[in-house]
């Protein structure tokens, strides 16, 4: 699946579905991943751990592949002293932005496809790939 395809990447995950109806183990996953709330949105450098995280978490949240200029707009208005290319090249960690995440983003302008179906069956849930950096570029 695309678990294997995004390790080492810069993810960015947005929290879409709320606090009802979650089990246990699907809440704890999301709070472990610090998305607490609708619209939050964190930045993780995957590995197998994350990669595991966010497939169970699919269901809930939003996650793909941020480019540089999604990445930028987030910085600029949320943590002012990080660089974007800093953090694409690997020269500063994500784990440096600890105390500035989550992101609290606003709902997406002209809103979401549909919160109830994954990516492939035509909705905002799930993997989006590149398709991520939209979504977020209409939230900020």
């Amino acid at each position: 699946m695309e678990a294997n395809s995004i390790e080492g990447k810069l993810i960015a995950a947005v929290r879409i579905r709320g606090r009802v109806n979650v089990s246990h183990d699907i809440a704890e996953t999301l709070n472990r991943l610090n998305l607490k709330r609708v619209s939050n949105c964190v930045l993780i450098k995957a590995n197998s751990s994350y990669s595991g995280m966010l497939a169970a978490a699919k269901d809930r949240i939003a996650y793909g592949e941020v480019d540089k200029d999604t990445l930028s707009m987030l910085l600029a208005k949320y943590a002012k002293d990080f660089n974007a290319q800093e953090l694409i090249d690997g020269k500063r960690d994500v784990k440096e932005l600890r105390e500035k995440m989550p992101f609290r983003l606003h709902p997406p302008r002209h809103g979401y496809k549909n919160t109830k179906l994954s990516h492939s069956q035509g909705g905002s849930l799930g993997y989006l790939g590149p398709g991520v950096n939209g979504l977020i570029k209409r939230m900020i």
